[in-house]
């Protein structure tokens, strides 16, 4: 029994995610603390107020909202969002491209046969195995 329990947890993918998930963690602590060091205080500076609109609030008929609460938690993913995705999302995607580029696709044509997408250079449909010839020459 821990055998098997072992052996689930050596696998892999259990590692991997562990792994990830704890990397993923500290990074979220990184940009988080970014955001609130840098980018809170310019979103303050650029509206005139400290960056915090925790206090703001409204009452009606005796109930408040605190709406603030609500402005600050969107602005911090807004803010969090950004950073991702111009500083993370976008290199990399960019690396991606420029460093593994996508091979391309093989032209394809159908069957006359069975209609199935075949490779244009097939001479022989893999589906139902028709003789299909070149491009541009018709075979009896």
């Amino acid at each position: 029994m821990l055998k098997g329990f072992r052996d689930f947890l050596m696998r892999g993918n259990v590692v991997d995610m562990g792994v990830g998930i704890v990397i993923g963690s500290a990074f979220t602590a990184v940009v988080t603390g970014f955001v609130k060091a840098f980018l809170t205080p310019l979103v303050g500076v650029v509206v005139g107020a400290t960056g915090d609109f925790s206090t703001y609030k409204f009452t009606v008929v005796g109930v408040t909202f605190p709406y603030g609460e609500f402005l600050n938690v969107l602005i911090a993913f807004m803010m969090t969002a950004a950073v991702l995705y111009f500083c993370v999302v976008l290199p990399v995607t960019k690396a991606t491209a420029r460093y593994m580029p996508k091979k391309p696709k093989t032209p394809k044509r159908p069957c006359p046969e069975c209609l199935t997408e075949i490779p244009e250079a097939a001479t022989r449909c893999s589906a139902c195995t028709a003789v299909v010839g070149k491009v541009g020459v018709h075979v009896m």
